[in-house]
């Protein structure tokens, strides 16, 4: 199966005068609930993963959602003034803005920590809808408090007290990861792995076993936070942080393919 419903692209402003940012985001009307891409830190919605899920809802008849963090790819702000919670809302109001009433939301890296913030605020019922189920890929909840904190030097903790920031050469970018005060006290606010997460839905975890930015022991705390019924953890063996090879995507569609039919 395979249908010809386009994409649409939108913009939604987020926020009041000087704070407001335009979020640009794109949507495919579908059956089921809709899959909703969270991507990692710095990531974008075109990226390779993303585009597969495309593909993979335009191939099943599913509706999907995707957007750009405010400081992202095509959506307006300033990165510096991102927060996992700025992040959050954002994509909250998105996927209110779409109106989707059930959501799949998968999450890539620092997007698995919006996935399971997200689903927190809708068991709460703080959202206009529920998830259905989540899905994680090299998932990154907390990683400034547990992943980045204990590494950073001494010249990182002076840069941050002093100018706000510092400043690490990516591997993925010519330009560096920016990594503000700001961001490690608001993640701090929002630590995910301190207790149980109730997430009320089925979890599957994809994760790299060759990870170099989140190791894959990572994940296995993630599990021990989570439920025991209901979630699965995939380890690919000579997988990295993106999981974008063809192997990957395909492991990816196949373990998707396993939790919708678990719904």
């Amino acid at each position: 199966m395979h249908d010809d419903i386009p994409e649409t692209a939108h913009e939604l402003s987020v926020g009041e005068g000087d704070d407001r940012r335009a979020i640009a985001y794109r949507s495919r009307a579908g059956t089921g609930p809709v899959l909703v891409w969270l991507g990692g830190y710095r990531s974008d919605m075109r990226g390779t993963k993303a585009e597969h899920l495309l593909a993979y809802a335009e191939a099943t008849g599913r509706g999907f959602l995707r957007l750009d963090y405010s400081g992202h790819g095509e959506s307006g702000g300033r990165f510096e003034d991102g927060t996992i919670s700025r992040w959050t809302e954002e994509a909250r109001r998105v996927i209110e803005a779409s109106g989707a009433g059930s959501v799949v939301l998968v999450g890539s890296s620092m997007g698995a920590w919006v996935a399971l913030l997200l689903t927190r605020a809708a068991r709460r019922g703080e959202c206009a809808f529920s998830v259905d189920a989540l899905m994680l890929l090299a998932p990154a909840p907390d990683f400034t408090e547990t992943l980045m904190m204990p590494k950073l030097s001494a010249e990182d903790r002076a840069a941050i007290e002093r100018d706000g920031f510092f400043a690490q050469p990516s591997e993925y970018s010519d330009e560096p990861n920016i990594f503000t005060k700001a961001l490690f006290e608001d993640g701090a606010r929002h630590l995910v792995l301190t207790d149980m997460i109730e997430t009320g839905c089925p979890v599957a975890i994809v994760q790299g076993m060759e990870d170099p930015d989140v190791p894959h022991t990572h994940a296995l705390t993630l599990m021990e936070r989570l439920p025991a019924a209901n979630v699965t953890l995939t380890l690919i063996r000579d997988g990295d942080h993106r999981l974008s090879r063809p192997q990957d995507l395909e492991t990816i569609s196949r373990v998707l393919g396993g939790l919708l039919s678990s719904l």
